[in-house]
């Protein structure tokens, strides 16, 4: 049976994975780093790459707290498939791949619920695309949904997803702490597409 050593490492290592990174270097010849706010996240990937890369490295990121989410599923069942997603968020957000400078959290996060909740990835997914097209702005919709994720793990009264949910509210909203302060300052860029 696989250990919870190999779990943890192999979660960590999947959400270290730079999709922003990757497809600004494959398929447009730059360093996303480089450009826009220099995050390897889906926002900065849309603003600087385009909807249609913007949209691969979002689904890719997803894709990744999904994919962790289900390694102790199938390798090693007596393990909470939600602590091997927590990993990979760390992962994405300080990236073994990438100097350690990674994305803010928000869909990694959300890939872990797809994979462990499904209805509640439906909400969050309706709350952040109310909140972005009455805002415009993807940040305050990113930590209202990390919000509601709390509110909604305290109405089903999952523990362990309370736990989580708080951590995962927690790293988004510090992730965000300098887009609070545009808003604060209304000088935080706005969505045109929506």
């Amino acid at each position: 049976m696989v250990t919870y050593g190999i779990i943890i490492v192999l979660a960590y290592l999947i959400g270290s994975i730079p999709s922003g990174l990757i497809v600004g270097k494959v398929f447009h010849g730059i360093d996303i780093r480089e450009h826009g706010s220099g995050n390897l996240g889906g926002t900065n990937s849309f603003r600087t790459l385009g909807i249609k890369s913007g949209m691969a490295v979002t689904i890719a990121d997803i894709l990744k707290g999904t994919i962790a989410v289900l390694l102790p599923i199938i390798f090693c069942p007596d393990m909470h498939p939600l602590i091997a997603g927590v990993f990979a968020v760390i992962g994405h957000m300080y990236p073994i791949f990438a100097g350690f400078k990674g994305g803010k959290a928000v869909a990694t996060s959300g890939g872990i619920l797809l994979g462990y909740a499904f209805p509640m990835f439906l909400i969050m997914v309706l709350v952040f695309f109310v909140c972005l097209y009455i805002t415009k702005y993807v940040s305050l919709a990113s930590m209202l949904a990390a919000v509601v994720s709390v509110i909604y793990s305290l109405i089903v009264w999952d523990i362990p997803l309370i736990i989580v949910c708080a951590i995962l509210a927690f790293f988004v909203i510090y992730r965000h702490r300098a887009n609070i302060q545009r808003i604060i300052n209304k000088n935080e860029p706005k969505i045109k597409w929506l």
